[in-house]
């Protein structure tokens, strides 16, 4: 089920009534957790069996780990909730990946395991680091384990961010089930609101958007310079309002539920530098790969060589974790290079506290830190690495081509430039459309009325669903 669907729209009128009729909380949980499995199962009822299987598997572990203080058996529980859930994860999303991979190594030893037609269940990345999160931490006697099933089920299935984020951490929602939600004019215009700017990104812009993006990266030899480098700054907008609108509309929805779920993106493309840069885009995942994976292989603490690493292997598998191609992976490993080099650039150019200074290096970090981040859009979007070095090729070689100018591409792009650039300067005051203020409805109405009347072509299911 799409946040853009008719179906969903009822659901969650279903949902608000009943959450306001009933006071009970028990009974909301319950409501809310079948509306969760319901949501999920509207798409295939059979993946619902996963969620179930994470579900119980961690709850159990999490209730042995508090029951025992023995080191051996502690970390024997873990493993057993890393084994279940990463297993399931790889089976699903990796098992034909690497396959193919080592198909040429296990010819000659006569193996031939053959790929299967495996269907890759909507949204299982992010529940599987969800979950994975509460049993680490428990593990870690940074949590304490949930003992309500009923409870720990919404934690995992809250259908909100179910299927594509943001990850939400058990210590930031399970204290949020143990009060009556209280549901409020001012959270609901929030959460509408919020709503709003999310639809408004994904079907207005991000829709609209695919079609050029599309058709260019399909013939992507053919076009020159211009499209090439144009085509190339619409899928950074797209994949900026596909996905942010998604967490936008989660977030949004959430609180009409009377939850709150972090921020997962904070205007990405002013980053100065890559380490802003991820810390502003996909939020939940960066902080995720930080706390369970970076700092785990020693973070910085172990000399700067094993900090390149340690960040080359983080990016690689965050690359890994997006989807299971070679692209992915060397999308990863491109933005684990762009860290270390950061790193090493940072710790032997000399600094500057002259304020023209600062600000030349800010804008200088900022080009080059874009550069960075379309040149890695690149091979994030492109089929094959065939296809990314035809479009790289045009964008740095002035060759002939077809030139073609989508002339919605140019709206798209000025508005999301004007807003990044005004979220950078923080002097407009009424960017947030307060509650209070008359134009308020007005430019929430102009949003609605301009998704209704300008429909993008086709079906366009969000981007981050397929991973």
């Amino acid at each position: 089920m799409l946040f853009t669907q008719i179906e969903f729209a009822c659901l969650l009128c279903v949902s608000i009534l009943f959450l306001l009729m009933v006071k009970n909380n028990r009974a909301r949980k319950i409501y809310l957790l079948l509306a969760s499995y319901y949501f999920y199962a509207y798409w295939d009822w059979r993946f619902l069996s996963l969620i179930l299987i994470s579900t119980l598997c961690d709850f159990l572990v999490g209730q042995g780990l508090k029951r025992t203080d023995d080191h051996r058996r502690r970390r024997y529980l873990l493993l057993t909730s890393l084994v279940v859930n990463l297993g399931i994860l790889g089976f699903f999303k990796y098992y034909n990946f690497f396959i193919e991979s080592f198909e040429t190594l296990l010819s000659p030893l006569g193996w031939n395991l053959g790929t299967l037609n495996i269907i890759l269940p909507v949204g299982i990345s992010f529940y599987t680091f969800q979950t994975l999160s509460y049993t680490i931490d428990v593990y870690r006697r940074r949590l304490t384990p949930c003992e309500d099933l009923p409870d720990f089920a919404l934690f995992v299935g809250f259908f909100p961010q179910l299927v594509a984020g943001p990850i939400v951490r058990a210590a930031d929602f399970l204290p949020q089930l143990s009060t009556p939600r209280k549901l409020s004019w001012l959270r609901a215009f929030q959460g509408i609101r919020q709503f709003i700017f999310g639809l408004f990104k994904k079907v207005f812009i991000a829709d609209k958007l695919a079609f050029f993006v599309d058709e260019v990266f399909a013939n992507a030899g053919a076009y020159d310079a211009a499209t090439s480098w144009l085509v190339v700054l619409c899928y950074a907008v797209q994949i900026y309002c596909d996905f942010s609108g998604y967490s936008d509309m989660a977030i949004g929805t959430a609180r009409l539920l009377g939850y709150d779920l972090k921020e997962n993106f904070r205007h990405p493309y002013i980053a100065v530098d890559m380490g802003d840069f991820w810390r502003r885009w996909h939020i939940s995942l960066s902080t995720w790969l930080r706390d369970y994976l970076y700092i785990p292989l020693g973070g910085n603490r172990k000399g700067m060589r094993r900090t390149y690493l340690n960040l080359m292997v983080t990016m690689v598998l965050g690359g890994l974790w997006h989807g299971a191609a070679l692209n992915f992976v060397f999308w990863g490993a491109w933005h684990g290079a762009a860290l270390a080099g950061q790193r090493f650039l940072a710790s032997h150019l000399p600094g500057g506290s002259v304020q023209p200074w600062r600000v030349v290096r800010r804008i200088v970090g900022w080009l080059l830190t874009m550069l960075v981040v379309l040149v890695g859009w690149v091979f994030f979007r492109a089929e094959t690495f065939v296809q990314a070095g035809l479009l790289l090729r045009n964008m740095f070689t002035i060759a002939d081509g077809v030139f073609w100018v989508y002339p919605f591409a140019a709206i798209a792009l000025v508005l999301v430039a004007f807003w990044q650039g005004l979220m950078a300067t923080r002097i407009a005051s009424w960017r947030d459309l307060p509650a209070t203020s008359w134009y308020t409805p007005v430019i929430l109405f102009l949003l609605l009325w301009l998704v209704l009347i300008f429909p993008p072509r086709g079906f366009n299911p969000f981007i981050y669903f397929q991973f």
